[in-house]
């Protein structure tokens, strides 16, 4: 049985904004702002030098509706790589590339398809195997309908049928809802692989047939943790082999880091550059929350005394002049156990208070800011794990406030 291989790739959001970042040098700032172009320029090499049969891309080429000319130049410069190189490139746009959105027209080189609003189906010859690709793009931003009935069913066993589509799982309400569908409809078309778009969290869902988010190039922010990339697929009938391969330049993580039997500020400052070290010649270039864990009084108190900003000040002092970049967006505390048994019975029944909210009394707490007019376009939208988050840190600050205090 002949194989065929291909890259599976999607959301590669070009020229992303990167919200939520504050207090960064210049210098730093762009090279985060460039880090998708990066991840992009990564894609196009690997292409070059392995030359899959071809390159799946599942939606959100670009960031939002007003493209930036800047990416869409980009975007052309790599697809006439690709195409010097003879190697077929797939688009389907999504719900932040539509095809009702605003951009200045690059002609596309001949070797790259672009689904159309309608799905259609592409036929291919590879090393005597028929391939057929379907698929479709957004005609605008808000697809909620679902498109599954709108693909046809695969009824040539000997053919290998692949399907491309920019949408959400039926029921997960973590993202925002496109295009849905459910495991079994797109069982039941017979295709022998999807390549999904639209999450950004690297997952497959199934896997006889391959049901495969490839998720981002490159991380945009805090809810997007750890390495991001692309599947290299090599395919044939029944079988299906996945490689994930790292394009994302710069990686959003949480960095843990003990604190155990630490007294004195230098100790403190060596263990913090020890691990952001180590870090960075493991993953490279990163921006990570650092998370302090065995805090015990004593070392509390030492923080406690010093502003948590000049401490935050400093990591970053001593990252400044080292290679690949490190920003350390935030730092929190853990405290040992035994340190929450001293709090006093005003923080117990305040954070028993707090332990009975929910998301709804969240959102009223946290609403003079994300209605704010000014601030709230520049800042992501809260999930359900972030708000648990917010809770979580504000537990902590109360217990560490009362009992320096008391």
């Amino acid at each position: 049985m002949t194989s065929i291989r291909f890259f599976h790739v999607a959301d590669l959001h070009l020229d992303s904004p990167f919200k939520g970042i504050t207090s960064m040098p210049d210098h730093q700032l762009k090279i985060l702002r460039d880090s998708t172009f990066v991840a992009f320029q990564t894609l196009i090499q690997s292409a070059v030098q392995e030359k899959p049969d071809f390159i799946l891309i599942v939606g959100d080429i670009y960031d939002g509706e007003d493209r930036s000319l800047r990416a869409q130049h980009k975007f052309q410069q790599g697809m006439e790589v690709l195409n010097n190189h003879q190697i077929p490139v797939f688009i389907c746009h999504g719900n932040h590339d539509h095809l009702g959105g605003k951009w200045t027209r690059f002609q596309l080189p001949s070797n790259v398809h672009v689904f159309q609003k309608k799905t259609e189906k592409v036929h291919l010859r590879i090393q005597q195997q028929d391939v057929y690709i379907s698929g479709f793009s957004y005609k605008e931003r808000h697809v909620k309908e679902a498109m599954i009935s709108s693909y046809s069913q695969a009824n040539d066993n000997e053919a290998i049928h692949i399907g491309m589509l920019h949408g959400s799982l039926a029921g997960d309400k973590t993202h925002d809802v496109y295009a849905p569908f459910t495991k079994d409809e797109l069982i039941s078309k017979n295709y022998d692989y999807w390549a999904l778009g639209h999450i950004h969290k690297r997952q497959v869902l199934h896997m006889e047939p391959p049901i495969v988010y490839s998720g981002n190039i490159q991380s945009r922010h805090r809810n997007e943790r750890g390495p991001k990339g692309f599947y290299d697929v090599t395919l044939e009938k029944g079988d299906a082999q996945l490689t994930f391969i790292q394009t994302s330049a710069i990686i959003y993580d949480q960095l843990s880091c003990s604190c155990k039997d630490i007294v004195h500020a230098n100790e403190w400052f060596a263990i913090i550059e020890e691990a952001l070290d180590q870090f960075r010649s493991k993953y490279g270039a990163a921006v990570l929350e650092l998370k302090l864990t065995e805090v015990d009084a004593s070392t509390l108190a030492m923080l406690e005394g010093t502003p948590m900003d000049e401490w935050l000040s400093m990591v970053r002092e001593s990252q400044e002049m080292k290679d690949p970049l490190i920003w350390v967006q935030s730092i929190s505390i853990e405290t040992l156990e035994t340190i929450d048994m001293e709090s006093s019975g005003l923080t117990e029944n305040v954070i028993s208070v707090m332990n009975n909210w929910d998301i709804k009394d969240w959102k009223e707490i946290v609403s003079d800011v994300y209605q704010h007019p000014r601030l709230s376009r520049f800042m992501e939208t809260l999930t359900e794990e972030d708000y648990k988050n917010i809770e979580r840190s504000a537990s902590a600050f109360l217990q560490k406030e009362l009992i320096v205090k008391e």
